[in-house]
């Protein structure tokens, strides 16, 4: 006979422990994800019920450092399920500061009409801001096609007018056709190279979604400069920055002829900037023809 949920749910949380901060909620999203159903399902009325055999490899692979994420395919952003993989950053609460500060920058002005996101990944920012603003047009852009393929699939599932086009900043021409914007987002890499990361996500989150070079700024150097052909009048780009970045991208976005203003995010850490150009930048000043 099976042991009872609940002693497997104490035992396994005691084995994550030692890979894990959170190995209790870890143990119980394994858990409803072996059982095909809600952790509050598991916790309000499996209890008692025997452990299902699929359970115990889902912790296997956790204490490798595998994220549950991965192991459960799912994750939830700005309250949608979005279907994620290796292919894919796993989306984070962090990243919500700029769906906020959007919400904040919109809430007295008209709704953005077309929105823009850069480097879409599992396709968070653009849906979430969809979410928002359901009568926009939604595009967004990803030069990884293992990772377009996770965003179109969650473009289905919530935004299904939304475009996900292949593209990448760092290409000539990339930008060619796409027009302008009255909300540019972006999460693009800005880890050092040499940072030290945990292992669930150095060794399994996708490199390239990460890391920018030996200061973290490189895309940043090539993307900035980019944005103010890609706004709209009175448009704005809000960009995820690392919370020791903020002076930095201030920097680059007024060299590129933008005001820059920093919001925080729920810990109180410098996690985004917004973008505007100044009154005296000309439409077109800047390239996009990187």
């Amino acid at each position: 006979m099976r042991l009872k949920i609940a002693d497997t749910l104490r035992a396994a949380a005691e084995r994550l422990s030692a890979t894990s901060d959170t190995a209790r909620l870890d143990a119980e999203l394994l858990m409803a994800h072996a059982l095909g159903c809600t952790r509050t399902d598991v916790l309000l009325r499996h209890m008692q019920a025997e452990t299902p055999a699929a359970f115990a490899p889902l912790v296997e692979r956790r204490l490798t450092h595998e994220p549950v994420a991965y192991i459960t395919g799912s994750a939830e952003f700005y309250g949608l399920e979005l279907t994620v993989s290796p292919a894919v950053l796993i989306p984070r609460g962090d990243t919500e500061t700029l769906v906020e500060a959007a919400r904040q920058a919109f809430a007295h002005r008209p709704a953005p009409r077309r929105i823009l996101d850069l480097g879409t990944g599992s396709g968070a920012l653009l849906l979430a801001a969809l979410s928002l603003w359901p009568d926009a047009e939604g595009v967004a852009i990803e030069r990884s096609p293992e990772a377009l393929a996770v965003a179109r699939a969650n473009g289905q599932r919530h935004a299904p007018a939304a475009r996900f086009l292949p593209g990448d900043w760092t290409q000539h021409g990339w930008a060619k056709d796409l027009g302008q914007f009255d909300l540019v987002l972006s999460n693009p890499p800005y880890v050092e190279d040499a940072a030290d990361l945990t292992p669930s996500v150095r060794a399994h989150e996708p490199a390239q979604a990460l890391f920018s070079g030996p200061d973290g700024l490189d895309d940043y150097r090539i993307l900035i400069p980019q944005i103010p052909g890609l706004l709209a009048e009175n448009g704005i780009a809000i960009i995820e920055i690392g919370w020791t970045q903020g002076q930095a991208v201030t920097a680059l976005a007024q060299a590129s002829g933008m005001t820059a203003k920093l919001h925080q995010d729920l810990a109180l850490r410098e996690r985004a900037v917004e973008m505007a150009k100044m009154a005296n930048i000309l439409l077109g000043k800047v390239s996009l023809d990187h």
